[in-house]
């Protein structure tokens, strides 16, 4: 998270006491270690650097960590782009709604899937490592826009050097972060981890990792506060 000594010199002066319960808390995967210290660095990337939360002020310092950690530029790109694919939520959630209202208003018309159709599922399939029934739908009424999604989304997995576990506890991180809470895409991606061998320590300290992306609203707020005090003479 992000390492603004100026945020933290404010929240000192202001509640040493919160301060040092903060420490304690972001410092708790360290001290257990079930995850080795790059791997927690990419933690941290991943969830100041997705979509739905995107903390700018935070990404060099979680980029330089990386890389303090032994990491390389092309690891650290992969954890990016595992970020990217965060946005197909809105088909995986959109289009199960869409799906429900054609069929309300007697729209839907199902078919066999097609040659192209089945060789794209195969594919997603050897390169994803996993299938899940909420491709389906996508896989049938936008064939093209999922051979493209499967092209960008395994991008990581033909080539990338992150291991297969690594980016399952990537996308754990974002969906299950406080901005997004794509509770049924983290789940199919525990279940991935654990099929990589993820353990239950390894998994809590994902989680543990992602919930501190709360102190934000004090390392933004904290300066601001501390400027506004002493403008008033009340600090």
């Amino acid at each position: 998270m992000p390492r603004d000594e100026a945020a933290f010199d404010a929240i000192g002066r202001l509640d040493p006491a919160f301060l040092a319960a903060y420490r304690k808390l972001e410092d708790a995967p360290r001290r257990t270690a079930a995850l080795d210290a790059k791997t927690q660095s990419f933690i941290r990337l991943a969830v100041d650097a997705n979509a739905t939360h995107l903390y700018v002020p935070a990404l060099r310092d979680d980029i330089g960590a990386c890389f303090d950690a032994g990491a390389t530029p092309a690891e650290v790109m992969e954890v990016l782009e595992c970020c990217a694919t965060l946005g197909i939520h809105a088909l995986n959630i959109g289009v199960p709604i869409l799906v429900d209202v054609l069929e309300q208003q007697g729209l839907r018309e199902t078919a066999p899937l097609t040659e192209y159709q089945e060789r794209l599922k195969a594919e997603f399939t050897a390169k994803r490592g996993y299938w899940h029934p909420f491709w389906d739908e996508i896989l049938e009424l936008a064939p093209e826009f999922f051979d493209a999604y499967t092209e960008f989304s395994s991008v990581p997995w033909v080539s990338g050097p992150l291991s297969p576990k690594q980016k399952e506890f990537v996308y754990i991180a974002f969906d299950f972060a406080a901005t997004h809470l794509y509770t049924s895409g983290g789940r199919l991606h525990i279940e991935n981890a654990i099929r990589y061998g993820a353990t239950a320590q390894e998994l809590m300290e994902v989680l543990e990792i992602a919930m501190t992306l709360s102190i934000h609203a004090v390392t933004e707020a904290a300066p601001v506060l501390v400027d506004e005090a002493r403008k008033r003479g009340l600090l």
